[in-house]
């Protein structure tokens, strides 16, 4: 199928699935969020503080997921199942180890995080608790992905669709229950999240087992193999790090915005909610580019690598103008939803915000398409370089510049920053292309 569906079909067969159980995702992070801030303005900022380290936590099991992703789909597509297999155990293996360093972080490093933003007692025990629940109770989440992206290296999307539409589901439900039926807060809002990361292990294993035969997992005679390791490091430690840099964007962006007030350090943690909306369904058309430019990659069909690019770069393109158009034209409405203060200073700072950073949605789909293909071939680090200069070398220097103007322009260090990253990106696919795609011999199919 990866080798030999019509691109125009290929694309939307293997990317919807993520990008519907992505998009459910993103769903989940903002009911989440807005039972909480029912809750309380307490447990509303306890969670968003807490945000950049759980989301340093998932940085690390998606970015070694593209990793494994991108080892066994290059495997199969030179058709070595024996050595996709291997690497799909060595995959487990690698998600394990980052599971137990995460205990670790969740026992001993929570409270000491939540206090480096404030000194208020009742933010620092509730960040801490909801902190602790989600990080040592995150072997479902580790299995979970681990799991989707072997599904989704053998182009078995739907199967991977369904895991984590598992999870959100489990997890939506409970939250109320726990939350407020149970009366436990954030506290309940963390059971809510391990229950459905744990059902999606649970869905994920048995699907895998019975509907992915070419990856099905056996532990006999497992051994750490450090050549596959390897291949999965070199791609899967950039997309960690491109991932993890958004939670220390996060800290310091915290840092700047709560000189200004804490309303405007919570219109950055809903921003971050609102456009996983439009960026997920991206994230799960560019998910899904992985294993096909990867398989053909590996068969060497340069004109099947360079459809993919454009067939994804147009759906990319066009579910940003989607979104781009919804942030200007109802950001009042949007902020609202999770504004539950009397003043409204929310919405008011939020609507601006909104307005300003989606100006860069474009420019951003083009980037993330690109730097997808440079995942997928190998390339990791050109993707990292793309990430750095996006979110820490360029907008963190700018906010702070900006910062010192109003608090409106600090919004402007984004599409600032896009605008760097995207020339950057094209100055390095032109470079990858000459050096690994232009090469490839079969351009027949």
């Amino acid at each position: 199928m990866l080798g030999t569906m019509p691109m125009k079909k290929l694309v939307p067969t293997v990317s919807v699935p993520i990008m519907v159980s992505m998009l459910v995702q993103a769903l989940y992070n903002v009911v989440d969020s807005y039972f909480v801030s029912q809750y309380s303005e307490a447990a509303f900022s306890a969670v968003n503080l807490a945000y950049p380290l759980q989301m340093l936590m998932v940085a690390l099991a998606t970015g070694m997921g593209t990793g494994i992703n991108s080892v066994i789909s290059r495997r199969l597509g030179e058709k070595n199942p024996d050595l996709a297999r291997k690497a799909a155990m060595n995959g487990l293996f690698v998600e394990f180890c980052s599971w137990v360093l995460f205990v670790l972080v969740g026992l001993f490093l929570s409270r000491p995080f939540i206090a480096m933003f404030t000194q208020e007692a009742e933010l620092i025990e509730q960040g801490a608790t909801y902190l602790t629940i989600v990080c040592t109770l995150s072997f479902g989440l580790f299995g979970c992905i681990t799991l989707e992206r072997m599904m989704q290296a053998s182009g078995n999307t739907m199967a991977s669709m369904l895991t984590q539409l598992a999870g959100a589901v489990v997890n939506i439900v409970l939250d109320p229950v726990f939350i407020f039926l149970f009366d436990m807060g954030v506290a309940g809002a963390a059971i809510a999240t391990v229950i459905g990361q744990v059902a999606s292990l649970v869905l994920g294993f048995i699907l895998n087992q019975t509907k992915n035969p070419e990856l099905r997992i056996a532990w006999d005679h497992f051994r750490p193999d450090w050549h596959i390791l390897r291949a999965i490091f070199i791609v899967g430690l950039p997309s960690t790090v491109m991932q993890a840099i958004s939670s220390v964007l996060n800290v310091a962006m915290n840092k700047i915005l709560i000189g200004f007030s804490a309303a405007a350090m919570n219109v950055l943690g809903v921003y971050f909610k609102l456009q996983s909306f439009i960026f997920m369904p991206v994230f799960g058309l560019t998910n899904g580019m992985v294993p096909i430019v990867g398989y053909n990659y590996g068969a060497r069909s340069r004109k099947r690598v360079y459809e993919c690019v454009r067939v994804c770069l147009v759906h990319a393109v066009t579910i940003m103008f989607v979104g781009m158009v919804l942030f200007l034209a109802v950001p009042e409405w949007l902020m609202s939803i999770f504004d539950s203060s009397a003043d409204g200073a929310m919405v008011a700072i939020g609507t601006v915000a909104l307005r300003i950073i989606s100006s860069h949605f474009l420019l951003a789909a083009v980037g993330i398409t690109l730097g997808t293909v440079f995942q997928a071939v190998g390339k990791g680090t050109y993707s990292l370089i793309m990430s750095l200069c996006r979110q820490l070398i360029v907008l963190l220097p700018a906010a702070w510049l900006l910062s010192k103007i109003s608090l409106n322009a600090v919004w402007w260090s984004f599409p600032i920053a896009e605008a760097v990253s995207l020339t950057i990106c094209l100055i390095l696919f032109v470079r990858c292309d000459r050096e690994l795609l232009r090469p490839l011999d079969r351009t027949d199919k």
